[in-house]
């Protein structure tokens, strides 16, 4: 499979440390527990895992800001933690990685959102989620908002990352994306179901197939009727562009109103997906904001989510890992 590679990648990719970028959305704390299975539980026909080796990544929106941050991006990251212990090993996983933390607004109603997976032999056995999706407080959202009103107009984009953990509702959103607007911010959003109809007017929306067909209530019969359908949303969202991941059939780019382009997965070894719709939203937008056209866009997060479902767990590619991608496909 070849893989056409844009003019001047090594001059866009050298640009991203250029770019600031404000990441608002769901932030999680991801662990993982690998071990081996030697035998079954003789209290229930379940294996018994014997962990040796555990690790804590950020997830949801924090691991949007590590992918950014793996690209040289200046990045700043708003969203809601507890006051726990998961949210100290958290704020400290993102200032390791020169990541602003002043936009962590901290929730004594709720947990950190945390992720386990228990995994043996390189396979996910379970995983087991801690988390409370209530609505944020009004004071709460009057503080982010505050806080965005300061730190978005010194910022060249916004991704907004929407896993439904409560902190984003049609209020914010209207209110952020309105802020985006008056300062000439690039918006760019991976949508979930319940606020899916709030993101209107956006550079870049992002859902996957399932959510495309989760907010059109149907399945999708044929490639005519996927095609169909995202062109509506296209027309009544009013967005420039639209692009629908299709995990091992790769991206679907659509205009305001056809299928301008499909680009195949360019994944050669498939070893764990997780995350790597973060690592697309966060490469497309630096790369758009670097004056490519969506194509090129999506062409280089495309090479970007090939290096990271290479690797395990929720992971970053780093520059010199998407151009040796290219390299091995042009």
């Amino acid at each position: 499979m070849k893989s056409n590679k844009p003019k001047n990648l090594k001059t866009i990719l050298d640009g991203f440390k250029n770019r600031k970028i404000l990441v608002l959305g769901d932030v999680m704390l991801d662990e993982y527990l690998w071990g081996k299975v030697q035998r079954i539980s003789p209290e229930a026909p379940v294996p018994i895992v014997e962990i040796n080796r555990s690790e804590y990544r950020p997830g949801g929106a924090a691991n949007v800001a590590v992918n950014l941050a793996a690209l040289g991006v200046k990045t700043e990251l708003v969203g809601l933690i507890g006051v726990d212990s998961k949210a100290r090993t958290l704020k400290g996983l993102l200032q390791q990685r020169q990541i602003a933390t002043e936009g962590l607004f901290a929730d004594s109603n709720r947990p950190t959102t945390l992720k386990v997976r228990i995994g043996a032999a390189s396979q996910q056995i379970v995983r087991l989620d801690y988390e409370d999706s209530s609505e944020l407080s009004p004071k709460l959202e009057k503080a982010i908002y505050a806080h965005l009103k300061k730190r978005l107009p010194e910022c060249d984009a916004l991704i907004i990352e929407d896993y439904d953990k409560g902190l984003l509702n049609c209020d914010l959103i209207d209110k952020v994306l309105k802020l985006a607007q008056k300062h000439k911010v690039v918006v760019t959003v991976d949508p979930k179901l319940a606020n899916f109809d709030y993101y209107r007017k956006v550079d870049i929306l992002k859902p996957n197939y399932k959510e495309l067909q989760d907010y059109m209530g149907r399945s999708f019969q044929s490639d005519d009727e996927f095609t169909a359908f995202a062109g509506v949303v296209c027309r009544q969202f009013e967005i420039r562009h639209l692009v629908v991941t299709r995990g091992s059939e790769g991206m679907f780019i659509f205009g305001p109103d056809k299928l301008i382009k499909h680009l195949p997965s360019f994944a050669r070894d498939v070893y764990d997906v997780s995350g790597a719709g973060d690592t697309v939203i966060s490469a497309m937008t630096v790369a758009y904001l670097e004056g490519q056209d969506i194509v090129n866009s999506a062409l280089i997060a495309n090479h970007a989510a090939a290096v990271v479902v290479a690797k395990q767990g929720t992971a970053t590619a780093n520059n010199d890992e998407i151009s040796a991608s290219f390299q091995e496909l042009s």
